[in-house]
């Protein structure tokens, strides 16, 4: 007969179950929040004062926002919004690769060359910056190259930074590749140095290892916040009026209101139009993370929903042995 614990009393009691002998299922109560429900009631109600009350209000002109929410003019500068965005994420997905590759590059001068053009372009106002952009053809009228101090070799007129909406393009471009190029250092970073080494192992380059093996798998890191860059970037085409560039949407938007004297109900017309691009690249950022995630190991397993096994095993741990004092031999 085994000695009873002096420690175990009462309903703390347990009497050891034989091996095989099922345990009792434990019934799970979920914790209920009263508090939190009561919350979110509220923040309910608010928000439906506040669509009403809006409804209502005159000041909003919602007839004008029926009346100019797919006006042409509306729609073509939505189209020049989504260009800009498109073009100049190109550029700084491209441009932020390569900064980051030459941040981690063995080679002191690259790795120099890219801190600076990160500490400047992300040190800086966009909105600066584009204004700088906006007089450069004002600065270099004609673009000189040669030896310092003699007669130049070439001279080109400078004509690219006439046309405002490629000079918004660049400026906007080689802002977020200073930004972009953090986060696509940060996915390079994540990927393990068994990698690299395995590589090196097989007498691949630095060049073949982050082309084939680093940069791959640090696409899972780098998607969410690309995501989020290009929805930032797709409100910050608002920015190119420092240029002076005014046909995309909420320089338009702006222009009809300053003619109509209804800024209100443009200003809610082109925030419809930011949150419908918005929202379409959400979307579309959901689908490609999943597509990355895939094979990734985050997905964890199904679990039990009972915990009748977890009686099963304690049964089976505390069974005394044949071996132990006491035990049935």
């Amino acid at each position: 007969m085994t000695p009873r614990d002096p420690g175990r009393t009462g309903a703390a009691e347990a009497e050891p179950l034989a091996a095989g002998q099922e345990g009792e299922a434990i019934k799970a109560i979920p914790l209920r929040h009263p508090w939190r429900n009561l919350a979110a009631v509220i923040l309910v109600l608010m928000l439906a004062v506040f669509i009403i009350d809006a409804a209502q209000r005159e000041d909003y002109g919602w007839a004008d926002v029926g009346k100019y929410i797919f006006d042409k003019r509306i729609s073509a500068a939505a189209l020049v919004t989504l260009q800009l965005t498109v073009y100049a994420m190109v550029i700084a997905i491209v441009l932020g690769l390569v900064l980051a590759i030459m941040r981690l590059s063995p080679n002191p001068v690259l790795k120099s060359i890219a801190w600076l053009y990160i500490w400047i372009f992300r040190g800086t106002p966009v909105y600066v910056q584009l204004v700088f952009w906006g007089i450069m053809a004002l600065i270099y009228p004609v673009i000189t190259i040669g030896i310092p101090f003699t007669t130049p070799w070439i001279s080109i007129p400078n004509g690219v930074f006439t046309n405002l909406f490629i000079t918004a393009v660049i400026g906007l471009g080689l802002n977020e590749a200073s930004y972009m190029s953090e986060i696509v250092r940060a996915g390079l970073l994540a990927v393990d140095r068994g990698q690299e080494e395995a590589s090196r192992a097989l007498a691949m380059s630095w060049g073949q290892t982050m082309r084939y093996v680093v940069v791959p798998q640090a696409m899972r890191v780098i998607i969410p916040p690309t995501g989020n860059e290009i929805i930032s970037m797709l409100k910050t085409t608002s920015l190119v009026a420092a240029i002076p560039l005014s046909i995309d949407l909420y320089g338009v938007s702006r222009g009809i209101s300053a003619v109509t004297f209804t800024p209100v109900p443009l200003l809610i017309v082109a925030s419809l139009w930011y949150l419908l691009f918005t929202s379409i690249l959400m979307v579309g950022q959901y689908f490609i993370e999943k597509r990355f995630s895939r094979g990734s190991g985050q997905r964890r397993a199904a679990k039990p929903s009972s915990f009748a096994g977890v009686g099963t095993t304690a049964a089976v741990t505390e069974a005394p042995t044949g071996n132990e004092p006491g035990g049935k031999g």
